[in-house]
């Protein structure tokens, strides 16, 4: 029996996942952490099938009992990393532990989030980081910060402490709930800007005092699809994971759907896409076997 695993419990996520366990050929998990953008909709009318409006909630509910029914697992875990293994599979680390699965489709939707603070946006590619895994090689030897306050940011520290001379968790306010990686450092003050003149230098707090630093990593909230994928080397355009028409990224095994690819924003969209990639995963699952 292969496995696979689905990270975003929304309406592309669980599509695939009724596709994928319908085969009969493999166990599904589906990773979600932290409510589906669908929950928020108080009112959808123009969806096929529903003579009158019906919530988002109600909507992504029954869809998700519908895919249990048919025997797919659903774990309230947050994806952190993925990794390659030696035989072409992906071990795939959570704030829960570690497993291996034989495919993955990536559908959490758009998470990434940028602090409201000035210099996030200006110092973009010249000292402001989203992927620690992708750019701590140009901070070796140099001092770094990590923004945020969750298993996200610590993960990001963890790697960063490798290379760099000094890493600082900064909270921006935040309670720091998790224990910090050795050697790691931790500053609770809210922040007020990242400045510098052509590169980052610093950051400065709402007391006025400054942090010098060479690069500011971002990584407010969790872990979203393109981060994810970049991560593990592949493409993508402007935050979004870059797909053929079968879904499937340019990872052998890797398969994405719903806002992550950009696009229509909208359910019947995610659901033909959860479909296209479930299908696809099936096929690729049968030719792992050949």
């Amino acid at each position: 029996m292969k496995k696979v695993l689905i990270t975003g419990a929304g309406p592309a996520g669980i599509s695939a996942s009724l596709y994928i366990i319908r085969s009969g050929i493999a166990e599904v998990i589906v990773c979600s952490h932290g409510e589906s953008a669908l929950m928020k909709a108080e009112s959808i009318e123009n969806y096929f099938g529903f003579a009158e409006p019906v919530s988002g909630q109600e909507l992504l509910m029954n869809s998700r009992k519908g895919a249990e029914r048919l025997g797919v697992i659903f774990r309230d875990e947050e994806l952190i990393e993925l990794q390659m293994t030696a035989d072409m599979r992906f071990e795939a680390l959570t704030d829960s532990g570690s497993d291996i699965y034989d495919a993955v489709m990536l559908a959490t939707g758009t998470k990434r989030e940028r602090p409201s603070f000035s210099g996030v946006k200006e110092f973009e590619g010249r000292g402001v980081s989203y992927c620690a895994v992708c750019d701590a090689f140009f901070y070796r030897g140099k001092p770094v910060v990590v923004i945020g306050s969750g298993e996200y940011a610590v993960h990001e520290a963890a790697v960063l402490k490798n290379t760099s001379s000094t890493v600082t968790i900064l909270t921006d306010g935040a309670e720091m709930k998790l224990p910090l990686p050795d050697g790691v450092l931790c500053d609770t003050r809210k922040i007020a800007e990242i400045a510098g003149t052509d590169r980052v230098e610093r950051v400065v707090f709402s007391d006025g005092k400054a942090l010098e630093t060479a690069g500011a990593f971002i990584a407010v909230g969790i872990a979203g699809s393109g981060d994810i994928a970049r991560k593990l080397g592949a493409a993508t355009e402007n935050g979004k994971i870059v797909v053929d028409n079968n879904m499937a990224s340019t990872i052998p095994g890797l398969f994405a759907g719903g806002d992550c690819i950009g696009g229509l924003l909208q359910v019947s969209k995610a659901v033909a896409d959860g479909a296209v990639a479930g299908m696809s995963i099936v096929k690729h699952l049968k030719k792992m076997d050949r």
